[in-house]
């Protein structure tokens, strides 16, 4: 009987060793888990709808409702509050600061925007169709940059088909924007801070004695995209330009962006100019330069 007792006093100490090392494993998975999990819940989305339709509330409390487990969802009406109280000139056209005085207003790590609509269009090789669309703008509010912009068009033979198709795709559209901002709150933190350069001065001011401005050999004017044409939308786009001293690029960043592909156009047609550099003095040195392209959809196109 001792032997016995003492087997089983042996066996149930194994059973219970592998218990306590089994719930162990299980506590250092799940802290392993919350390390990639918790930097992600703890970022704060804001998601307003500048202009307000029923199908573009419905299409962003969808997205809202996806993305509800990933991040903490600010307040809808106190977003919309907040947004409206900064002077900005055009809602879908932001500059990187207003897009960051935005998210310090309403107090988010990244801001949604979305423009949602229908509309009838015809066609050469097809029956007339409605296409229902949404527009969805991801920007950062640490760098008031737009990190992705996706757009969401489906067509059917009605409107309320087009919006149900729509409305189906939101679940698909939520996990696309949760995975392009794990990305991004990854790779910001890492980013390296503009480096300090000489802007191009004031005309009347004494930096403007003996100065010589840089200027392309060949200006290049970029595409109006034809997502941009089909959609007819009207934009301004800035960048940003940093040349060396001997008007090569060094550095280039849309501070005034809108999507439909017209940030690439500008950004690709910027890196393909050859520079003269800036001179002070017959001196020549690096300069930061901001250019400015217009784009609309010419009447009767």
């Amino acid at each position: 009987m001792k032997k016995i007792f003492l087997t089983q006093s042996r066996s149930a100490a194994k059973i219970q060793s592998f218990f306590c090392k089994f719930s162990f494993a299980v506590l250092q998975l799940c802290a392993f888990a919350l390390i990639f999990v918790l930097p992600v819940i703890a970022q704060k989305l804001a998601i307003v709808v500048p202009e307000k339709t029923v199908q573009s509330q419905s299409f962003a409390d969808k997205i809202a409702d996806s993305l509800s487990h990933k991040f903490k969802i600010l307040d809808n009406s106190l977003s919309e509050t907040a947004f409206r109280s900064v002077e900005i000139e055009s809602v879908f056209n932001l500059t990187n600061t207003e897009s960051k005085n935005i998210g310090a207003v309403i107090g988010c790590d990244y801001l949604l925007l979305i423009k949602s609509a229908n509309q009838r269009r015809a066609a050469l090789s097809k029956n007339d169709y409605y296409e229902s669309f949404a527009v969805i703008y991801v920007v950062s509010s640490r760098t008031g940059r737009l990190v992705d912009w996706k757009l969401h068009s489906f067509e059917a033979k009605t409107q309320s088909e087009a919006e149900k198709l729509l409305l189906a795709s939101t679940a698909q559209a939520a996990d696309e924007i949760g995975e392009k901002l794990r990305l991004i709150n990854k790779q910001e933190p890492d980013e390296k801070t503009a480096p300090k350069i000489e802007e191009v001065p004031n005309k009347n001011s004494a930096d403007a004695k003996n100065f010589r401005p840089p200027l392309p050999f060949k200006r290049i004017k970029p595409e109006y995209t034809r997502l941009a044409y089909l959609y007819s939308v009207a934009a301004t786009i800035e960048i940003e330009i940093d040349l060396d001293e001997n008007g090569n690029i060094l550095r280039t960043v849309i501070v005034r962006w809108a999507g439909f592909g017209l940030d690439e156009s500008v950004s690709e047609i910027v890196r393909k100019m050859n520079w003269r550099p800036a001179e002070r003095n017959g001196k020549t040195l690096p300069m930061r330069i901001l250019l400015r392209y217009n784009f609309r959809k010419l009447t009767g196109s």
